[in-house]
C-alpha cells in the first residue's frame, strides 16, 4: 500500500490534485473554528454539553463540531445533501424532473442548478431557525440587525461549502461533498481516543480488536455485489454490424448506502428534541427514547430496514433497466427480455437488499450495544460503528478508487509506444 501511495505522488497531476484537495479540506477546517459575527462560543458550547441524543448532537457531529462553535461552517455541507436527497425522491414524483434526469448531460446540470437553489433556501431557513432557537434558550445575545447579519454568514458559510466541493471533485480526487463529510467526521476522532485512553481496562483491551472487526465488515460488505450476467446480441447500427457480447449488471449489497442511517437517526433524534420544549413529556421520553433502550434500538433498526427498501427503490428502476436492456439489444440468458427481466431483476434486487438492510441496522445499534453492556464511554463507541464508520470508510475506498484508476490511465502502455 505505501508503495502505491509512493508510486501516486511521483505522477505530477495526481500529486497536484492531491495538494488541492488538502487545501481545501484545511480551509474548510479552519472555518470551522471561526466564529459568527457577534457570537459567544462558549455559550453555544455550554448549551450543546447534554445534546448528544438528540437532532443537535447528530448535526453537529456532521458539521464536525462546528455547530456547537456556531462559526462560519456551522451548518456543514448538510443543507446540500438534504436538497440532493430531495430532489432524488422528487424525480420519482414530478415528471419534469424524471425526464431532465433521462436527458443525459444538460438535464444533469439542469437538476444540479435546482439544488444550489433548494441549498440556499435550506440554509436559509435552518440558520434562522438556529438563531431564535439559540437566543429563545439564552445561548445568543443579539439584536434583530446582529441576526440578520449572523443568517446571512451561516447561507455564504454554506454556499462556499457547496462550491468548495464542487471544486474538488473538478481539480481535486474524489467526491468533494463526501470529502467534506468526511472530514467532519474525522475532526471528532481525537475525543474518540482521548476518552479510549481514559477509559477502563475492558474498553483499552476490546477497543482496537471490535474497531478493527466493524472496518473489516463495512468493506466486506461495501464491496459485495452480485453480478447479473447480460448477454449482447448482433444487432445492425447504420451500414454497419455490431458484434454481440457478455458482460454482466452489478447490483450492490448496500445499494442505498449510508441515507437509511441518517433518515432513522434523525427520526429517532426528534423525540428528544420535541420533550426539551414540553416539560410534562420528557419523563417519558428518557425512559423510552434512550439510545441504549431496547425500545430506542428496536425502533431504529426497524426504520433503517425500512428505509433501505424504500430508498433502494428510488435508485434502482427495474422496469427502466429491462428497457434499457431491451433498447440496446441485452437480454438476461434464460429471461426473456421486457417485463420477465423487470420482475427476475426486482425479485433478486428484493432477496438481495434484505441482508444489506440488516447489516446497516446491526451497524447502526452496535455503538449504543456497547455503551450499555460493554461499560464504554460514548464518545469512544461513537467513534468505532455507525453512520461514522460507513461514511469514513466509504468515502475513503471511493477516494482510493479513483486515485487507482488516475495511475492506471497515466501509467497504461499503450500500443502507440
Amino acid at each position: 500500500m505505501f508503495s502505491w501511495l509512493t508510486n501516486a505522488w511521483r505522477v505530477p497531476e495526481l500529486r497536484k490534485r492531491v495538494l488541492f484537495t488538502a487545501m481545501i479540506l484545511a480551509l474548510y477546517r479552519l472555518g470551522s473554528w471561526m466564529p459568527a459575527p457577534g457570537v459567544n462560543s462558549d455559550q453555544i458550547q455550554a448549551y450543546f454539553s447534554n445534546k448528544g441524543g438528540t437532532v443537535l448532537g447528530l448535526l453537529n457531529l456532521f458539521s464536525g463540531n462546528a455547530l456547537s462553535q456556531f462559526s462560519l461552517f456551522a451548518l456543514g455541507i448538510m443543507p446540500y445533501v438534504t436538497a440532493s436527497i430531495i430532489l432524488q425522491l422528487m424525480t420519482v414524483v414530478i415528471p419534469k424532473l424524471e425526464q431532465l434526469q433521462k436527458e443525459g448531460e444538460a438535464g444533469t446540470a439542469k437538476i444540479n442548478q435546482y439544488t444550489r437553489y433548494l441549498t440556499v433556501m435550506l440554509a436559509a431557513l435552518q440558520s434562522i431557525g438556529y438563531a431564535f432557537l439559540f437566543k429563545r434558550q439564552g445561548a445568543l445575545e443579539a439584536n434583530s440587525g446582529r441576526m440578520v447579519l449572523i443568517v446571512l454568514t451561516l447561507v455564504a458559510g454554506t454556499t462556499l461549502l457547496m462550491w468548495m466541493g464542487e471544486l474538488i471533485t473538478k481539480r481535486g480526487v474524489g467526491n468533494g461533498i463526501s470529502l467534506l463529510i468526511f472530514a467532519s467526521i474525522l475532526a471528532t476522532a481525537p475525543a474518540g481516543v482521548r476518552a479510549w485512553i481514559d477509559g477502563g481496562p475492558m474498553e483499552k483491551l476490546f477497543f482496537p480488536l471490535i474497531a478493527l472487526g466493524v472496518i473489516v465488515a463495512v468493506v466486506f460488505i461495501q464491496e459485495g455485489q452480485r453480478r447479473i450476467p447480460i448477454q449482447y446480441a448482433k444487432r445492425m447500427v447504420g451500414r454497419r454490424q455490431t458484434a454481440g457480447g457478455s458482460t454482466y449488471m452489478p447490483l450492490r449489497v448496500n445499494m442505498a448506502g449510508v441515507i437509511p442511517v441518517i433518515f432513522a437517526a434523525a427520526v429517532m433524534a426528534f423525540p428528544p428534541t420535541v420533550a426539551q420544549f414540553f416539560p410534562s413529556t420528557q419523563t417519558f421520553v428518557n425512559s423510552h427514547f434512550q439510545p441504549g433502550n431496547w425500545l430506542y434500538l428496536g425502533l431504529e433498526a426497524g426504520m433503517i430496514v425500512i428505509f433501505t427498501y424504500f430508498y433502494t427503490a428510488v435508485q434502482f428502476n427495474p422496469v427502466d433497466q429491462a428497457d434499457n436492456l431491451r433498447k440496446y439489444g441485452g437480454y438476461v440468458p434464460g429471461i426473456r427480455p421486457g417485463p420477465p427481466t423487470a420482475q427476475y431483476l426486482d425479485r433478486v434486487l428484493t432477496r438481495l437488499t434484505l441482508p444489506g438492510a440488516i447489516y446497516l441496522a446491526v451497524i447502526a445499534v452496535l455503538p449504543s450495544i456497547f455503551i450499555r453492556y460493554g461499560g464504554f464511554s460514548q464518545a469512544t463507541s461513537r467513534a468505532l460503528g455507525g453512520t461514522s464508520v460507513l461514511i469514513v470508510v466509504g468515502v475513503a475506498l471511493d477516494t482510493m478508487r479513483q486515485m487507482e484508476s488516475q495511475m492506471m490511465m497515466r501509467n497504461y502502455e499503450g500500443f502507440l509506444k
